[in-house]
């Protein structure tokens, strides 16, 4: 049997419970990687990827000959990666004369190819190229809206699969409560054919519109580009239904008989089933009484005096 080692240093018992399952997972991490050959604007592109979420990615810029997401065998140097990095994202960039500035989006579940996304980039536009107030440059850290326009992307299976890749890609950690301070960007995409978008990220600007509720101005900060979808791969029906698996303890269950009130909190309703008083025995054989009685008869035998005793207080 292969024998499990237990680790002893403080440090990697810290790194490995951070990479185990939890009930309310962390953020996402992006990995981003180079194929064997890219172009200028295939850099442009990932750096600027790079520079939209930093603090949650990590970018190797030596190029990967071995990395194939779409071919069998190609994966396993890109789950290497995943498993070294602990990243469920990834963009793998690559340039050929065959798929010029070809773009490979995809998420992983346990370190495993889950989906793939590619994505052609035509008409990059870089974040210098845009002229604007620095001061509305979105914050590390801040929350995005997201704007889908277009019927494609609910009826063209390719959008539909790419609208959730992007979700994931650019939403950042999944929070309950949100400041709306921090909503200070938005990336719109536009479906102008079946496999065919336009993505564009522009910063909010807000304007006083005489009530309480501000006007909002978008104003394009880039990147932008269009982005035509070549090939796309869904996962497995088995994995699928395994990564959709939640944890028992987030499923709330109904309780009977137990209600909230705003005032006196949490209120239940017990059963008490009717007690016949009346068809009870009525016996003096019950296990407490004989023992009163054994103890009286013990008490009455110690105060009561011996016949020896008696005849020395006779004399």
């Amino acid at each position: 049997m292969m024998r499990i080692k237990t680790q002893t240093k403080g440090r990697i018992r810290r790194e490995l419970d951070k990479r185990a399952p939890k009930l309310v997972e962390t953020g996402k991490k992006t990995l981003i990687l180079h194929g064997t050959k890219t172009s200028s604007v295939l850099n442009s592109v990932l750096t600027e990827i790079y520079h939209l979420k930093k603090g949650n990615s990590i970018k190797y810029s030596r190029k990967n000959d071995k990395i194939r997401p779409f071919e069998s065998g190609g994966e396993a140097s890109l789950e290497f990666f995943s498993l070294k990095t602990d990243c469920s994202l990834f963009v793998f960039g690559s340039h050929s004369k065959k798929r010029p500035n070809n773009l490979v989006l995809g998420r992983t579940y346990d370190h495993h190819i889950y989906d793939l996304v590619e994505v052609g980039i035509e008409n990059f536009r870089s974040m210098e190229s845009f002229s604007y107030d620095k001061k509305l440059a979105p914050q590390i850290g801040s929350k995005p809206f997201f704007a889908f326009i277009g019927e494609a992307f609910e009826s063209v299976d390719e959008l539909k699969h790419l609208k959730e890749v992007l979700l994931d890609l650019f939403r950042g950690e999944v929070v309950t409560n949100l400041n709306l301070a921090g909503l200070d960007r938005v990336y719109v995409c536009t479906a102008v054919s079946s496999n065919k978008i336009f993505f564009s990220h522009c910063a909010l600007r807000l304007k006083k519109s005489g009530t309480v509720v501000p006007r909002m101005e978008l104003v394009e900060v880039g990147p932008s580009m269009d982005m035509v979808v070549r090939r796309h791969r869904h996962p497995d029906d088995s994995l699928r239904k395994e990564a959709m698996k939640t944890a028992p303890e987030l499923t709330k269950k109904k309780v009977k008989n137990v209600v909230k009130d705003d005032i006196q909190g949490k209120l239940g309703k017990i059963y008490i089933p009717d007690q016949k008083v009346g068809d009870m025995p009525l016996t003096n054989n019950v296990k407490g009484l004989k023992r009163e009685r054994r103890e009286a008869k013990m008490k009455g035998e110690d105060s009561k005096p011996t016949p020896k005793k008696q005849k020395q207080d006779a004399e």
